[in-house]
């Protein structure tokens, strides 16, 4: 079960009028999954700026037009310095002054699962430069973090989520994309299993395989000589198209059924040619009719 928690200056579950959303959490909670998904949804993401730049920087990207002062979002974490943290409720009372929206989120994990992470990973903790180790160190984050935690309008518990829950819980849970409905094309590799979020699942194993190519092998489905290689093959440009067509027909069914996130996975064998190929190809082509089209390839992250 996932916990979320609303308060501050949040009301219920959206934020529509915010002009700025702020990421903050522990280390190894899922910050910078959260920061690319609001990058993908059209935000002007920053991670790590210092509190204290906070205000100038909305100011910045205001002045320059192009309406990027409706999407922006910043990573604040316990790599600012103690001073900006404790500082951080008279910054954002002062974004206030100024009319910015803003809606604070929190990612936190219990330790262990972090302490799992972290082995996991071998990362190191931004704290561990102190002579901490990494139990100490997290116990220390918590600390500095207090202040974050105390006025945060949304407090999200990732400790049991992977990245495919965070990325949608996201998009649609935390209400931070808009009402239209989302669709993710997802690459992957069958012989490293199925990704269990999905809603569709087409095996594209069946194609001509730019893997057998020498020159082609290090490459991916993002390349143009791959692109190229594929688009040469009458059979891929069949596949494709059947999949445009059961998708064009039945994606607006689960719209007009109230669903705001549909994932459709492609799979093939390395999940780095034939199947990034497609999951590009069809993001592109139901970019025509949808404005929150994500990619994301699983093999290749």
């Amino acid at each position: 079960m996932v916990d979320t928690t609303n308060r501050g200056t949040g009301e219920g579950t959206t934020a529509p009028t915010d002009q700025l959303i702020i990421v903050s959490g522990l280390s190894g909670s899922g910050k910078t999954v959260a920061l690319r998904t609001l990058e993908d949804l059209g935000y002007y993401c920053v991670d790590n700026l210092p509190a204290a730049l906070m205000p100038a920087f909305v100011q910045a990207i205001s002045q320059g037009g192009g309406g990027l002062q409706h999407k922006l979002a910043v990573g604040v974490d316990v790599r600012n310095r103690a001073e900006n943290l404790n500082r951080l409720p008279e910054i954002l009372a002062e974004l206030a002054r100024s009319d910015v929206g803003y809606h604070l989120v929190f990612l936190d994990t219990r330790d262990e699962v972090l302490i799992k992470r972290y082995s996991e990973t071998r990362r190191r903790h931004p704290l561990s430069g102190d002579g901490l180790g990494l139990a100490e160190a997290i116990a220390e984050e918590r600390r500095l973090l207090k202040p974050m935690l105390a006025i945060a309008d949304r407090i999200v518990d990732t400790s049991n989520l992977n990245v495919h829950q965070l990325r949608r819980l996201v998009i649609t849970e935390m209400g931070l994309a808009a009402g239209a409905m989302t669709l993710l094309f997802e690459s992957f590799a069958y012989r490293r299993g199925v990704p269990t979020d999905a809603d569709f699942v087409f095996d594209a194993r069946c194609l001509p395989n730019p893997h057998w190519d020498a020159q082609l092998r290090p490459l991916s489905g993002k390349d143009a000589p791959v692109r190229e290689w594929l688009e040469a093959k009458p059979e891929v440009a069949q596949f494709s198209g059947d999949l445009r067509g059961f998708l064009t027909t039945w994606l607006p069914r689960f719209e007009s059924d109230g669903r705001s996130y549909v994932t459709i996975c492609i799979g093939c064998t390395g999940g780095r040619h034939r199947s990034v190929y497609l999951a590009e190809q069809l993001a592109e082509h139901f970019r025509q009719r949808y404005t929150q089209v994500l990619t994301y390839h699983r093999e290749m992250e």
